[in-house]
């Protein structure tokens, strides 16, 4: 036998003739990424100049096929290649004639006899437009499904959507699996060319099904990540019977994706996607970078689920709440809605009309709104959700319209003081500030929902817009209830809209003015009234919060003399008078930033006052999130004049306020924000970026009365995902820490990429009264 390295191919085989006549390209560089070989190939292909001496000594890039934009990517090839790992990849390069030019690339360590690594070989090679095609394939279909999973709250439907999307172009079999209870259930299954198996051999929609130990699906499942399977007949893996084995084989199942379906801290059951034989497949196999395109996949399916589920749970609330109505009991109500870190959306609307189809209206909505609203949304998008919701409510038969409502959705950020809004046609709030109550200037004032449903054509679409608000201003809205129609104080007919505003903004004044220089801080006050039966009306309900904002909620009520005609609800609340505490940077991905993120998130506690042991288990946290924003920060470009809105995980917020379901604050809420609070973003993360940009991540820092809150912002657009880190793992556990640590953790997709974020106490009693 003749062991591999003794060399007695080299009579008959020189290794110049096989660097000269191979195709393929060979570069060889040392461990500063400065060229000391390139064969002909090379310069064939890159078109160099003939004397390829000439190029020794110079860096990788000056040769074309590496662009100016991914620099950094080939940094990462350097590091990697030259820590012992090979490294494959694609650039999208210039030949010397200008030309463009698609380079395959295989990167492997040059070691030296002793051991030692002096340098790296890059296998080049040609690739054409294919992967590069396959790239922009996949960010379509990722838009394409975020858009149906947007579009719908119906659960089977949106599923189907879905697999109908990636089903024949990326799979020629789709399943999804939902648990309910503790029983699997099989929810969708999609397979190409109307193909169907045989009956009695895979589970049929709606029957229960059981993964073996080893089944590709159960290991999805159990440990929380995504499976790859290349080639089904390299392995064993079991299947649920013999007789589904059976069905495998004869479609010819070739390869399997499997990725779990799993949402704020639940699993939720199980996708896969699957090749087979049915199909007509240049490579009927999936590979590594497929799994990556399911796991994006399958994170926003499984909030969608979620997002479905919790609809749905509170339509049946809604629905059980109308059997049970006085049938005076109208449409108005008003809300605050948990969002991450900080932020709370506001609503308040008006369903036309009065009795259970108004209230059962009104419960369905607010339902849908609250859905929406944990999308991450922008007001203006939930407004055409709600519209085209509303529009799909009309009764069947001729002649059914859907009904009409009022809504204005804002988001408040405390930090900034920045609120964002959207409006339906509702009326203007009232803003007290500097001595002055006056309507908050609404530019788009938007149509009713429910208007296009009317055969009305050419409508504007709701347009948002965004303003600052003084510090301590005090904004109140309010149902048309409390100005409309109301009686006059002699019984000689009704007050006009306009004197009833009139003391309406007199009666705020009056009470902003008397309440100067009392309780500091934000607040929210809440009143809601309804129509007694029998045609008189008695205003009534509760407020909530305190200080200046309780007391404008009781002005706001009692400005109007007289009775109610209407049903009507009043929400207020009050901008922070002082600044908020907060700190942010920019830093390049690099793992040396890791402990400059670190640094600067210590040095912002200890001005903080933060305790220490808190602070040091918050930079902890802060190195584990960083540096998983620095392993998959990527290059990825934005597609020109698209936004990527994909499903978001939405942690409980501070606040929730609502008529139907008032809640209480929690201590960690800000202390001068104490009733609504929440987060707009005006920063370069939320800004359109160009084609390509250096990696970086942004470390933000926020202030609470008695928490922080830590968000890092990177371009990768996966979300990450809980997994149980096996024994020999280099890595895994860091959002297990996150998880186990932190008071709250959460992810949500941005327009360019995504964000992490956590909440910890300020004091660790706070943590343990947690």
């Amino acid at each position: 036998m003749t062991r591999w390295d003794e060399g007695v191919f080299d009579p008959y085989l020189p290794a110049d003739l096989v660097l000269r006549q191979a195709e393929i390209g060979v570069i060889v560089a040392d461990r500063q990424s400065n060229v000391l070989f390139v064969n002909e190939y090379v310069t064939g292909l890159l078109r160099l100049p003939a004397d390829a001496s000439k190029l020794a000594g110079q860096p990788l890039h000056t040769l074309g096929f590496i662009p100016d934009g991914d620099l950094q990517k080939a940094a990462d090839l350097s590091r990697q290649v030259l820590s012992g790992i090979s490294w494959e990849g694609t650039f999208t390069g210039t030949r010397a004639d200008g030309s463009l030019v698609f380079v395959r690339v295989l990167a492997v360590p040059l070691r030296h006899p002793a051991g030692d690594i002096d340098g790296m070989v890059l296998l080049v090679n040609e690739s054409g437009r294919r992967d590069s095609q396959r790239e922009q394939d996949r960010l379509r279909v990722l838009e394409r499904i975020g858009e149906r999973l947007a579009g719908s709250l119906e659960l089977d439907a949106t599923l189907r959507q879905v697999t109908q999307i990636l089903v024949p172009q990326f799979a020629d079999h789709c399943f999804i699996d939902l648990f309910k209870g503790e029983k699997l259930i099989r929810r969708v299954q999609t397979h190409a060319g109307g193909w169907e198996p045989p009956p009695g051999t895979w589970a049929n929609i709606g029957q229960p099904i059981n993964y073996p130990p080893g089944h590709f699906m159960q290991q999805a499942m159990t440990r929380l990540e995504t499976i790859v399977v290349p080639d089904l007949h390299a392995g064993y893996y079991p299947a649920p019977s013999e007789e589904s084995m059976s069905a495998a084989d004869q479609a010819g199942l070739t390869s399997v994706l499997a990725s779990p379906l799993y949402a704020r801290g639940e699993l939720l059951g199980v996708m896969a996607l699957a090749l087979s034989r049915i199909t007509d497949r240049p490579d009927p196999h999936y590979d590594l970078s497929d799994g990556d395109l399911i796991s994006a996949i399958a994170s926003r399916v499984a909030v969608a689920i979620d997002n479905a589920m919790l609809f749905e749970a509170e339509r049946r609330t809604a629905l059980a709440f109308q059997q049970s109505l006085q049938t005076q009991v109208g449409g108005d109500w008003y809300d605050i809605i948990p969002l991450a870190v900080g932020r709370v959306g506001m609503v308040i609307g008006d369903v036309e009309g009065r009795g259970a189809r108004a209230a059962a209206t009104m419960g369905q909505l607010r339902a849908a709104l609250r859905a929406y609203a944990q999308d991450e949304k922008s007001p203006a998008d939930i407004m055409r959700k709600l519209d085209e919701w509303v529009r799909s409510t009309a009764p069947v038969g001729a002649g059914g319209d859907p009904p009409t409502v009022s809504c204005i959705y804002l988001i408040y950020d405390a930090w900034s003081r920045e609120l964002t809004f959207a409006n339906a046609g509702h009326a203007a709030p009232l803003m007290a500030a500097g001595g002055v109550v006056q309507p908050l200037e609404i530019r788009h004032k938007g149509v009713l929902l429910g208007v296009r449903g009317r055969g009305i054509r050419g409508l504007p679409t709701y347009r948002e817009q965004t303003v600052k608000l003084p510090p301590g201003a005090a904004l109140v809205l309010y149902t048309d209830g409390l100005t409309d129609r109301r009686t006059r104080a002699d019984g000689s007919g009704h007050y006009t809209e306009a004197e009833a505003v009139a003391m309406l903004r007199d009666a705020i004044l009056a009470a902003a003015n008397g309440a100067a220089g009392g309780a500091k801080g934000g607040g929210v006050g809440a009143k809601g009234g309804g129509a007694k039966s029998g045609g008189g009306a008695k205003s009534g309900g509760r407020a909530m919060g305190g200080g200046i904002a309780n007391e404008l909620a009781l002005a706001a009520e009692n400005a109007v003399p007289g009775d109610i005609d209407d049903d009507m609800a009043i929400l207020v609340f009050r901008s922070s008078p002082d600044d908020l505490a907060s700190a942010e940077r920019t830093f390049p991905a690099e793992p040396i930033m890791v402990s400059e993120a670190r640094r600067l998130a210590a040095s912002t506690f200890a001005s903080w006052d933060m305790d220490p042991d808190q602070a040091d288990l918050a930079c902890l946290l802060v190195s584990e999130v960083v540096t998983n924003a620095v392993l998959h920060a990527s290059v990825t470009p934005s597609p020109s004049g698209r936004r990527f809105e994909f499903e978001i995980d939405p942690p409980a917020a501070p606040v929730a306020l609502s008529a139907p379901v008032p809640s209480a604050l929690p201590s960690a809420w800000p202390a001068a924000a104490t009733a609504v609070a929440a987060q707009t973003w005006d920063n370069p993360i939320a800004n359109p970026m160009p084609a390509h940009r250096p990696r970086e991540f942004v470390l933000r820092l926020r202030r609470g009365a008695e928490a922080i809150w830590v968000e890092v912002f990177d371009p990768d657009l996966r979300l990450p995902r809980l997994r149980s880190a096996r024994a020999t793992d280099e890595g895994g556990r860091g959002l297990y820490l996150v998880e186990q640590l932190a008071t709250r953790w959460g992810s949500r997709p941005t327009p360019e990429g995504k964000t992490v974020w956590f909440e910890v106490p300020l004091d660790a009693l706070d943590g343990k009264r947690r």
